[in-house]
């Protein structure tokens, strides 16, 4: 055989085998997700048959046919529905974030509505009497101060403490599961918008903080739950919401689109400080401005920065009163001047430093106007004094980002121990 023609047949060799690993990535690509409630339906439905249940959830708590968790279980003869926990925005959603829920009845199955963000943020032993079993099913965002992880460790704890299985029904995190950014919470600073010591983006699914929560020995004084994870089928790391087969449903009244939510680790910042974060308007965390703001210097000093992924565009909006969604908005009222944000390339848009990049680039435009809220609320929101301390120092971003990278580093040692998914 000739030089040539081995050459020809090893130039086929390889073209064919390129064509077979894009399809076989083609066709892992193409598989619809399968979600966590999906397959406790199925073939994980063992763990609550023949049993008495309750569920932390709300409106995204639904399968991929889009059916609520509470009809299946309360349509389901095998299973007792007992109880129903409401979280931040309540079952449906429609509570506007910081308000109380109260306790309920769900006016479709009759089941009687416990709240966990009123007086109580953790079940107490009379909520939880009689249940074999305690489950969680709630869309996450991704982001630590999103509060629904904080009830979810809550819910851990008190299941612990009455010896009650707790059942995970796993999520996509919509923001991916590959960046992971920002600060890592200081116990200093432990509250409900940041319960436990994890990077403020930590991409990782609910599913995976539970075992990370458990396993570390973070839930209330080193109690274990008898924790199950129900994993989803064909979810990869790598997939943004956007780009699944599913449809979106706001886990909360201001986050009402995937767009939102890749952008709120880092604007989600901005409710820490005197900058409207869009709410009041249609466009939450997509609009963001204020009165005072010279918005074309500002969209100027953020192009300077070249933040992969982000398309920068200057806006002026009024924040109004939106029952439901944002009652007595910052600036009500008001012409802002600010920014409209549209994220074109979600796998290289780092949120927490653009947001970081945005409340320096206006604290150096506006060093009279601009305040925090108060001085715990940026403490809280970043979760780390030193980031909080060199904001006002003035410091450039990439040397607070430098400063982020120790405590990170040892953040991502654990998370590694406990990450599910490819």
């Amino acid at each position: 055989m000739s030089l040539m023609r081995k050459i020809q047949l090893i130039f086929v060799f390889l073209i064919v085998i390129t064509v077979i690993i894009y399809l076989a990535e083609f066709q892992t690509q193409a598989r619809p997700v399968t979600l966590g409630l999906d397959e406790l339906m199925g073939e994980q439905f063992d763990l609550i048959k023949g049993k008495r249940v309750g569920v932390i959830t709300n409106q995204t708590g639904v399968d991929s046919q889009n059916r609520h968790i509470a009809d299946l279980l309360s349509e389901t003869p095998e299973v007792e529905l007992v109880a129903l926990f409401g979280p931040e925005h309540g079952i449906r959603g429609d509570v506007e974030g910081g308000y109380q829920v109260e306790n309920n009845k769900d006016t479709k199955t009759g089941v009687p509505i416990f709240s966990i963000y009123g007086k109580t943020k953790k079940p107490t032993p009379e909520m939880l009497a009689g249940l074999e079993a305690l489950i969680f099913d709630i869309q996450d965002v991704g982001t630590r101060f999103y509060t629904f992880i904080s009830t979810m460790s809550l819910c851990m704890e008190a299941a612990a403490e009455q010896g009650i299985p707790f059942i995970v029904l796993d999520r996509p995190n919509p923001i991916g599961g590959v960046f992971v950014e920002g600060p890592v919470l200081d116990p200093e600073f432990k509250s409900f918008v940041g319960i436990h010591p994890i990077a403020l983006r930590h991409g990782m699914t609910v599913g995976e903080l539970a075992k990370m929560f458990n396993g570390e020995g973070w839930l209330k004084d080193g109690v274990r739950a008898d924790l199950h994870v129900v994993k989803m089928r064909n979810w990869r790391r790598d997939s943004y919401f956007s780009e699944l087969n599913l449809k979106w449903i706001k886990p909360s009244p201001n986050m009402p689109s995937p767009m939102t939510a890749l952008l709120y680790p880092g604007m989600g910042l901005l409710e820490s400080c005197n900058v409207s974060e869009g709410r009041g308007t249609t466009r939450p965390f997509e609009k963001i401005g204020a009165p005072w703001i010279d918005h074309v210097r500002l969209k100027s000093l953020l192009d300077s920065a070249a933040v992969p992924g982000i398309e920068i565009d200057t806006v002026s909006f009024i924040p109004q009163d939106m029952p439901g969604a944002a009652m007595n908005p910052e600036y009500e009222d008001e012409l802002c001047r600010g920014l409209f944000l549209h994220v074109t390339d979600p796998h290289r848009f780092p949120a927490v430093e653009f947001g970081l990049r945005t409340i320096c680039a206006i604290k150096r435009l506006h060093p009279k106007e601009f305040h925090w809220n108060s001085p715990r609320s940026p403490l809280i929101m970043f979760g780390d004094r030193a980031t909080v301390e060199a904001i006002d120092r003035g410091e450039t971003p990439e040397k607070i980002m430098e400063s982020w990278q120790e405590k990170l580093t040892g953040f991502l040692k654990i998370r590694k121990k406990y990450l599910i998914y490819d």
